[in-house]
């Protein structure tokens, strides 16, 4: 189901409303706030010399560590008594990045994850069990307003608990699942040691994931545990933006449809800045077009990925984005060699005798750095022949995939840390003395 008919505008009706609102978002920014009016003026630019969408390149990016600098509301459009809610990160590596939401923004908001939420097959007849935590984090409620509004029955679950997720599951008869990638392959590992299985006891078809990176081996994952006829869509977004609802694949999970009319993507070369040609892989930059409380204008997100344009064949017209690769301040640099965790991840989930969790540990040897992998099997053995093995075949791909060696330790199965939230996979330990 399509849920708006800006969904299927042309290309040309897509453009116009962009550059009207982007005009308009310049405008307003410009003179209602300082730090934004004063990169401006440093770049050269000014409101009215944005006249078609090419110019939006002229403008000068902004990042995280603006809104740190300006924390909490210095970036803000509105004055503080025209919000009417504030979320934040967690604020783990420094000050939290703060965002804020007008009363118009709610109702944006709304409109992005209904539409993302029947992208992913959502209807008003799903039973939608809600395992973001509730809070600060956007997600929980993003998705509970969006869901809400075209008609599903709310369960506000959140995380943790996950025995009792279960139960909600079997006496609700749960069909829609949000969550985490990690913690929906967790539930299933959690519903198996209660003796339910996930395919045959419970009755959700459809899982939409976000707040961390679906990789095809993930996704592949989720089928094994959950079953095959369930669809799994990814849906992307963040606080900064707004949150989720910024981009969500459709039932023929062939990139993330963006919202077009309230977000203009680019991509761009994260080391020069410079916008690359469509079809290119690069960072994601988006401008936000329609909000009023935060209008983030060319944020850099971090996330690799690339974009096209072409017509998807659910009817769609606005540009998809192509699934992350990974995230350019994730990537890891290790004896020269450039590594994405995804990539670690791909190799793992594709040996059947090892299980969804794995660790990546980093070390520093003298001047050498030191790869380790750490993975739960998934079912236990003693046989030293059979460890063997398995681990020589593991070492040898992620030697064919990386083009460097790691030491592959295999640990017992429930041995790894579990995450409810965004999973925690690498600790690097090559800055600590």
């Amino acid at each position: 189901m399509i849920w708006s008919k800006e969904e299927t505008l042309s290309r040309e009706e897509i453009e116009a409303i962009q550059l009207e609102r982007l005009k308009e978002t310049v405008a307003r920014v410009y003179e209602r706030v300082a730090p934004y009016r004063k990169k401006m003026d440093e770049a050269g630019v000014c409101p009215e010399d944005i006249k078609s969408l090419s110019d939006l390149s002229r403008l000068p990016f902004v990042t995280k560590q603006d809104l740190r600098d300006n924390y909490p509301f210095g970036l803000f459009a509105v004055p503080r008594e025209e919000l009417v809610r504030v979320h934040a990160s967690s604020g783990t590596t420094g000050k939290p990045t703060v965002v804020g939401y007008t009363e118009g923004d709610l109702k944006t908001w709304t409109e992005c994850v209904s539409r993302i939420a029947c992208m992913g097959g959502a209807t008003r007849k799903d039973y939608a069990q809600i395992c973001f935590g509730y809070g600060m984090f956007t997600g929980a409620l993003g998705l509970h307003y969006g869901l809400e509004n075209i008609g599903a029955t709310i369960i506000p679950s959140s995380t943790g608990n996950s025995q009792k997720q279960i139960m909600y599951m079997q006496d609700f008869e749960t069909s829609l699942l949000v969550a985490t990638p990690s913690y929906a392959l967790r539930l299933a590992e959690v519903a198996g040691e209660m003796g339910v299985d996930p395919k045959r006891d419970l009755h959700i078809k459809i899982a939409l994931v976000g707040s961390e990176m679906l990789t095809d081996a993930m996704r592949d994952e989720m089928h094994r545990v959950w079953g095959e006829d369930m669809l799994i869509t990814s849906n992307y977004g963040m606080s900064e933006l707004m949150g989720p609802g910024v981009s969500g694949e459709c039932e023929y999970m062939d990139g993330m449809h963006i919202n077009e009319d309230f977000f203009i993507p680019e991509i761009i070369n994260p080391e020069t800045g410079e916008v690359l040609p469509v079809g290119e892989r690069g960072e994601l930059v988006i401008t936000c077009i329609k909000k009023e409380g935060l209008p983030l204008i060319r944020y850099r997100t971090k996330d690799i990925t690339r974009l096209n344009y072409e017509k998807c064949r659910c009817g769609r017209t606005f540009c998809r984005m192509e699934n992350l690769s990974g995230r350019s301040d994730d990537m890891l640099k290790i004896r020269g060699v450039n590594v994405f965790p995804s990539q670690i991840e791909e190799v793992v989930l594709g040996f059947s005798e090892l299980g969804p969790h794995y660790e990546i540990l980093l070390e520093r040897e003298g001047y050498n750095d030191k790869l380790t992998v750490r993975v739960e099997l998934l079912t236990s053995t003693d046989s030293f022949s059979v460890l063997e093995d398995i681990t020589r075949r593991v070492r040898e791909k992620l030697k064919t995939v990386l083009g460097l060696d790691a030491k592959v330790t295999l640990v017992s199965p429930n041995t790894l840390e579990r995450f409810e939230g965004k999973a925690k996979r690498i600790r690097d330990l090559r800055g600590i003395k």
